[in-house]
C-alpha cells in the first residue's frame, strides 16, 4: 500500500548531472555538491553519505516529538550515527543501513521507548521499511 500525501508540507529540489561522478545542486543553492564513486579518492559526497545524512537527521527530528510525547527533554548531545551500506546479491545492488541512536543522560527504558517512537513516525523511516534490512541501535 503508498501512503498518499494530503498536503505537501516542503519539496527538495535538486539537479545532478553524471551520476555518481557529477554534481548536484539544489534549486535554492544551499547544497552544492560533487559527487565521487564510493571507495574511490576523487573529491566529493556519495548517494549512501547523503541518505546517511538525511535519515539521521530526520530521525532526530523525530525523537524530538517522541520526546514531547513522553514529556521528557531530549538531550543536547543526542546523535545518530547512521551507516548506510551499499551491496551486492542476487538481482543486482541493494542497500542496508544501520542507525546507532546516542540519547545521553536518559534511562534506557526511556530512550528504547524514544528510539521506537522515532523508527515509527520517521518518514525515512517509513519509506524503507520492508525494502531493506535496517538495524536501530541504542548505544
Amino acid at each position: 500500500m503508498i501512503n498518499q500525501i494530503e498536503q505537501v508540507i516542503y519539496t527538495g529540489k535538486t539537479h545532478t548531472t553524471g551520476g555518481r561522478e557529477g554534481q548536484s545542486r539544489s534549486s535554492d543553492a544551499q547544497l552544492d555538491i560533487k559527487l565521487s564513486t564510493p571507495g574511490t579518492s576523487r573529491p566529493g559526497t556519495n548517494p549512501e553519505q547523503l541518505f546517511a545524512a538525511g535519515w539521521s537527521a530526520c530521525f532526530i527530528g523525530a525523537l524530538g516529538f517522541g520526546a514531547q510525547s513522553l514529556k521528557v527533554k531530549l538531550p543536547a548531545d543526542t546523535a545518530v550515527d547512521a551507516e548506510v551500506d551499499l551491496g551486492q546479491g542476487e538481482g543486482g545492488y541493494f542497500l542496508g543501513a544501520r542507525l546507532n541512536v546516542s540519547l545521553p543522560g536518559i534511562d534506557r527504558d526511556t530512550a528504547r521507548q524514544l528510539v521506537d517512537f522515532a523508527h515509527a513516525n520517521c518518514p525515512y523511516s517509513k519509506a524503507t521499511r520492508g525494502n531493506i534490512d535496517v538495524e536501530i541501535n541504542l548505544v
